[in-house]
């Protein structure tokens, strides 16, 4: 299997195919059709993972070519043309090729996996500091709040929740009856992904969002989790540094291209 050069220690190929399989599945939106291989998001939310292309197969036609069928898709929806690019992309070269065509490359994100998430201990709590499990619909507005997303971004997130092929666990965090921080995760057979961990600008660098990921874990582990993973972006560090204290490690990376980063 191709890999990423960032990839920073060894894990069973197997498991990292599951595991971009995993993220896959949890983040597909109603909007989506294939083109010759190649899966095609066209939803009007945040997650760019969910209005994007994502070359899964190498297909039969020449690369321009699919990328001039997948140009009206993005442009009916309103939304600006993006590929995802991780180790498992396909054609083998689509990345030089697409930056041959001018497709810029940014965002780059790092995927991290937890081999074993049984090792994660259930975090004590002082009895001001709750967690409360949240309905997805309720959880996409609150975690929009807290971004500051328009309406129609959290609209659209909360529709790819309720309709999400794999079951999402949403929860919130409270201080004093206040939402500091929230998240939640999905289960795919012993798979779990964290997604929209986010914690309350006043509230970061008090340890809420570690409290949190710990207790996600411990619930999916009870519903038969083994294995954990979460997609994070390479640059933020006070992420990153929670994830890798709770055992995470870098598994590999993966990066989207567009004519106009700015634009997307």
């Amino acid at each position: 299997m191709r890999m990423n050069p960032v990839v920073a220690r060894s894990f069973d190929a197997q498991l990292l195919a599951r595991v971009e399989d995993a993220g896959l599945n949890a983040s597909a939106p109603p909007q989506q059709r294939w083109v010759d291989g190649w899966l095609v998001r066209f939803s009007p939310g945040k997650a760019k993972r969910a209005r994007c292309i994502n070359a899964v197969a190498p297909g039969r036609l020449p690369v321009a070519k699919k990328l001039s069928l997948c140009e009206p898709v993005f442009a009916q929806a309103g939304l600006p043309l993006i590929v995802r690019m991780t180790p498992f992309s396909e054609p083998a070269g689509l990345d030089a090729s697409l930056d041959a065509m001018g497709l810029e490359r940014f965002d780059d994100t790092r995927v991290m996996v937890l081999e074993d998430v049984s090792n994660i201990v259930e975090p004590s709590l002082p009895p001001n500091l709750t967690i409360q499990p949240l309905g997805l619909e309720a959880f996409a507005q609150r975690v929009g709040a807290l971004r500051g997303s328009p309406l129609s971004q959290r609209l659209a997130h909360g529709q790819r929740l309720a309709q999400s092929p794999v079951p999402f666990h949403a929860y919130e965090m409270k201080l004093d009856g206040e939402v500091v921080a929230c998240g939640q995760y999905a289960q795919e057979a012993d798979l779990v992904g964290l997604y929209d961990i986010f914690t309350a600008e006043p509230a970061r660098g008090r340890g809420y969002a570690s409290r949190l990921c710990a207790h996600l874990l411990v619930q999916a582990h009870r519903n038969g989790a083994r294995h954990a993973y979460l997609q994070v972006d390479g640059d933020n560090q006070p992420a990153r540094s929670i994830y890798h204290r709770l055992g995470f490690a870098d598994a590999y990376a993966y990066h989207y291209r567009a004519r106009d980063p700015s634009a997307a």
